[in-house]
């Protein structure tokens, strides 16, 4: 089952494979997450400011959505990466028929729970007052979408999994393109507000999806729909099930974070500060994505050498991938502190939301350049198949110090407490994940041999 994709995880230049791999993922997230951008862009200026605080409320449900589908996405791919490496490409398969198991079996449920539940669940999400009714008119059409996402991610996490970061780029890219034109005929032509933001995005989904079906049934994968690979296998399951459970931790705990969040931001600010926060969110996802593309790119090709036993080049790639990281993050902080306000008036002509977004997006953005190396570090162990400290350290930031620094910070220093809460959460995890992984690395040299580190050394010399 070797392509030239696996190929080139087992013996291409580090520095060739991540840019080969990471600039399409890249671009692909880049390109879904400005779809929630634009949507966010077109609301602001065709319905106003409190329809953005609506779909803040929805923001964090379709987190917790998002994290569902890549506890088996980010789970599975682990597992298959190693299994290429381990050259078991009948564990690989079996992987891929179970993911498409376990996704059909969670969207049926959260088709159920959010059709049958939506009034609680919006008021839980921070649907209150004058936002209630925009949260409502978007998540009711925005959850039909669920099944056609969650197939959507877990394949494109497959397809990069096997080192063929380009397919997965244009899967991504034509969902933004088709949601791009979409929104301002729905929106505007059609004057459906919220409603029409919604359907664009689904339309563009359910499109995304039956491409990348004729993608694997076509023949162009290593991987193939057959019906033996779907039934449950119990040791596959639970391997993807604790090594994704670093994603749903990170992505859980975002969403219940942001539920918080939506509910504090209300008290100590109204809907302004909810429709602030739900700008920065969007900003922040799609300046990041760089880093995460780099981590999409990390992640494959650590787990397929780890699992073919070549430490010195996972170690290689652990050092690039972190200096590139910082390189990342140091830019961004900058771009931030210099061009907030700017931003801020693409989605508004609001006065007190630009000033208010303006000062909290600085403040949110303090300690970024220390991010990068918690982010590489964090997938590394992701990547190399240990949930334990994987899950601790993707719960720490959100979970241990974000949540009841957003709980205690606002007694003291009212709504400014609360974008306060962000650096020093941002301080405390790279500790905690400093604390971790240097013995981790000790432990991968260690298992190097002297002669192949002498040998990366002279190459390095020349």
């Amino acid at each position: 089952m070797q392509t030239k994709h696996t190929e080139a995880l087992d013996s291409e230049k580090i520095p060739k494979l991540l840019l080969k791999l990471s600039i399409p993922s890249t671009a692909g997230m880049l390109a879904m997450s400005l779809y929630n951008l634009v949507d966010t862009i077109f609301v602001g200026r065709g319905v106003g400011s409190l329809a953005i605080g609506g779909l803040t409320v929805v923001m964090p449900l379709q987190m917790l959505i998002f994290a569902m589908a890549m506890t088996f996405g980010m789970g599975g791919s682990s597992v298959i990466s190693r299994a290429l490496g381990a050259k078991d490409n009948l564990r690989a398969q079996r992987t891929f028929g179970n993911l498409i198991t376990l996704t059909l079996i969670m969207s049926i449920i959260i088709l159920l729970l959010g059709y049958g539940l939506t009034e609680t669940v919006l008021f839980l999400f921070g649907g209150q007052a004058e936002i209630l009714s925009y949260a409502r008119d978007y998540f009711i059409y925005i959850l039909a979408g669920t099944p056609f996402l969650n197939f959507a991610m877990i394949f494109n996490a497959v397809i990069r999994s096997e080192g063929n970061a380009k397919m997965a780029m244009f899967t991504m890219i034509i969902a933004a393109l088709i949601n791009i034109v979409l929104d301002p005929i729905f929106i505007f032509g059609l004057h459906m507000g919220v409603k029409g933001a919604a359907i664009a995005t689904v339309i563009s989904q359910v499109i995304t999806f039956f491409y990348i079906v004729f993608y694997f049934s076509g023949g162009k994968s290593s991987f193939h729909f057959k019906l033996e690979n779907l039934k449950p296998d119990g040791s596959v399951i639970r391997e993807i099930f604790a090594l994704g459970a670093t994603s749903m931790g990170r992505h859980g705990a975002g969403s219940i974070l942001a539920a918080i969040l939506n509910h504090s931001l209300y008290s100590y600010g109204g809907g302004i500060a909810v429709a602030v926060y739900g700008i920065i969110n969007r900003i922040l996802r799609v300046v990041f994505m760089p880093m995460f593309g780099l981590v999409q790119a990390f992640m494959p090709v650590t787990g397929f050498n780890y699992g073919a036993k070549k430490y010195a080049r996972v170690l290689e790639t652990f050092k690039i991938s972190n200096a590139w990281a910082t390189y990342i993050s140091i830019g961004l902080f900058l771009a931030m502190m210099i061009f907030a306000e700017p931003i801020l008036h693409i989605f508004s002509n609001d006065a007190v939301l630009i000033k208010d977004g303006t000062s909290a997006l600085r403040l949110i953005m303090l300690l970024v350049p220390i991010v990068g190396f918690q982010i590489i570090s964090t997938g590394y162990f992701q990547a190399i198949g240990k949930a334990v400290p994987s899950f601790f350290l993707a719960m720490s930031r959100q979970v241990l110090f974000l949540l009841p620094l957003i709980l205690i910070m606002p007694l003291y220093f009212g709504l400014d407490g609360i974008w306060y809460s962000f650096p020093i959460a941002d301080l405390l995890s790279v500790i905690a994940v400093t604390a971790l992984i240097i013995p981790e690395i000790r432990l991968l040299k260690k298992s190097i041999p002297q002669n192949t580190l002498n040998k990366s050394q002279l190459t390095k010399n020349k």
